[in-house]
């Protein structure tokens, strides 16, 4: 009899956590929903209670927890309602939990993520903040907690996948020569530059083939994206800045690729659903249904590359600058970044500002090394207090 992994998802209520719900359903006699967590989203939550039975369910929010408590009573749930950071944390890190799906989007991921490390857990990494900012110090934890750590996002899936079954983080003994890291293009690929200073948020966050919440869409228009999934790849895979080259590829059908010394590339295809990877992830080493249609190569018909124009894509010169400074400026640039975008979505700021303003904000903060937790976070304030005192200068 098979034991059954019980889960918690941070983020449950966002695509990752749809995605990965969608997974547990299809395998009830392998996975468990133990845990559920979310920001503010009472409804959402409820609904998710009511169907997969979590023995918890955290809400950051206090007040929209003590409503989800309410529904949860009225629902007549066993489902345990928590609330805060700390609960966050604690459900990340009980002794039950065999798995962490980290899905929550931004630096409010990172200390519940960490918490799942220091514990020793299977972790689901979906949280791109935790390596972006505090890669060094996180590996290192996942080394020490003997922790396994397996990536969720589509492209750190596939470079997994097409890596030789041991690898153990050298490339030049693995026969690596470089990392090659696909990218849609976004929405504005082959958009005027002089019209970018017009685009709304909306637009913005209309990607041609995946569907994203709206920070992550935002980064995908302006291949801050893929900016932070090189410092990723920097961290997952021990790859110097110049073994990782980010190559457009507008159909999104090859999630990312390997090249090797003897001239071959191994990548990985599928269609564009993030329950490939998630499922890939969950069910490791074996392979499960994911609920994901098979590719028709004759529907796709052609695959196209290009090399990515660095004036229409400034964000991710900013990223390749702050891998290659190393320190703080990682967690600078995605600090700033987040401003940027939650500015723009508000419709404070204009699209071509958000790389301006990261890169005013890397400017005028001093750099420095990292060496704890609590250095990045401190890092991370600065840079926000920073962006915002920039913005407000601006109006």
């Amino acid at each position: 009899m098979k034991t059954i992994r019980k889960i918690t998802i941070l983020g449950s209520t966002g695509s990752i956590g749809d995605s990965t719900l969608d997974v547990i359903a299809r395998h009830p006699d392998r996975f468990e929903a133990f845990a559920l967590t979310a920001n503010n989203n009472v409804e959402k939550m409820l609904a998710q209670c009511e169907r997969f039975r979590p023995r918890y369910a955290v809400l950051l929010n206090p007040e929209s927890a003590t409503r989800l408590t309410e529904a949860v009573h009225a629902a007549r749930l066993k489902t345990q309602v928590l609330s805060g950071i700390e609960s966050l944390e604690y459900v990340a890190s009980l002794p039950e939990v065999d798995a962490v799906m980290a899905a929550i989007v931004g630096a409010a991921g990172i200390l519940p993520t960490f918490a799942a490390a220091r514990t020793g857990k299977l972790v689901l990494l979906a949280n791109k903040e935790t390596l972006v900012m505090a890669g060094g110090i996180f590996m290192d934890l996942v080394k020490r907690n003997n922790a396994t750590l397996l990536p969720i996002d589509s492209e750190h899936n596939a470079i997994y996948q097409s890596l030789p079954l041991h690898f153990n983080g050298n490339l030049a003994a693995s026969g690596i020569s470089r990392i090659l890291l696909t990218a849609s293009g976004g929405p504005f690929r082959r958009a005027p530059l002089d019209t970018l200073e017009q685009v709304t948020p909306g637009q913005a966050c209309a990607h041609p083939n995946w569907s994203m919440g709206q920070k992550i869409s935002v980064d995908s228009a302006t291949m801050m994206n893929k900016g932070l999934e090189v410092i990723e790849a920097h961290w997952l895979f021990n790859a110097p800045p110049e073994k990782i080259e980010v190559v457009i590829h507008p159909q999104s059908v090859i999630h990312s690729m390997v090249a090797y010394v003897d001239g071959s590339v191994i990548a990985q295809l599928g269609n564009p659903d993030m329950r490939t990877p998630i499922a890939h992830a969950m069910g490791f080493p074996e392979r499960i249904n994911s609920g994901v249609s098979a590719l028709d190569m004759f529907k796709v018909g052609h695959l196209d590359f290009e090399a990515p124009d660095l004036d229409r894509f400034p964000c991710l010169r900013l990223a390749y600058r702050a891998l290659a400074a190393g320190g703080n400026m990682p967690a600078v640039l995605n600090a700033a970044n987040e401003v940027a975008v939650e500015s723009f979505l508000a419709e404070r700021m204009k699209f071509t500002a958000i790389p301006v303003m990261i890169e005013q904000v890397m400017n005028a903060v001093p750099q420095a090394a990292m060496t704890t937790l609590d250095g990045v976070l401190e890092a991370d304030a600065l840079a926000r207090h920073q962006a915002r005192e920039w913005l407000a200068a601006q109006s």
